[in-house]
């Protein structure tokens, strides 16, 4: 088996990102107002709480993300209802949500995308941001 050569994190997120088109918070905000999309936020706890909630995502762990919204999978959640679902993954500043992105792209989830600066952007962006509980 060949070794390939070892590429830089800045290196990947490119390569992966030029996979699929990301959407700004104003275009997910939209497409979640008309029902188009399945906003799923995968920041950890303590951020959740220090920043406040997106009204209506979906919270889902980053290690659960791929049992959760596998619509063929046993621990499934409700919203992951088809293949065709259209998830905007958000992390905290839209790093690590592009490679969740991509991972539910091997999963067959096609419209998977991800916010593009994250959930800081969302809030700099003045779009509703609930405390968390």
């Amino acid at each position: 088996m060949a070794v390939s050569a070892p590429v830089g994190i800045d290196a990947l997120l490119e390569r992966v990102r030029s996979t699929y088109t990301r959407i700004d918070p104003a275009q997910a905000y939209e497409a979640f107002g008309a029902g188009d999309a399945l906003l799923v936020d995968i920041r950890y706890q303590a951020l959740r709480e220090r920043d406040g909630l997106i009204p209506g995502a979906l919270v889902v762990e980053r290690n659960e993300l791929e049992w959760r919204l596998d619509p063929q999978g046993s621990h499934r959640a409700l919203e992951a209802t088809s293949h065709d679902l259209r998830v905007v993954v958000i992390c905290n500043e839209g790093y690590a949500s592009s490679l969740a992105a991509v991972s539910l792209h091997a999963l067959g989830l096609h419209r998977a995308t991800d916010l593009t600066g994250g959930f800081q952007a969302w809030r700099a962006a003045g779009l509703p941001v609930a405390p968390a509980p």
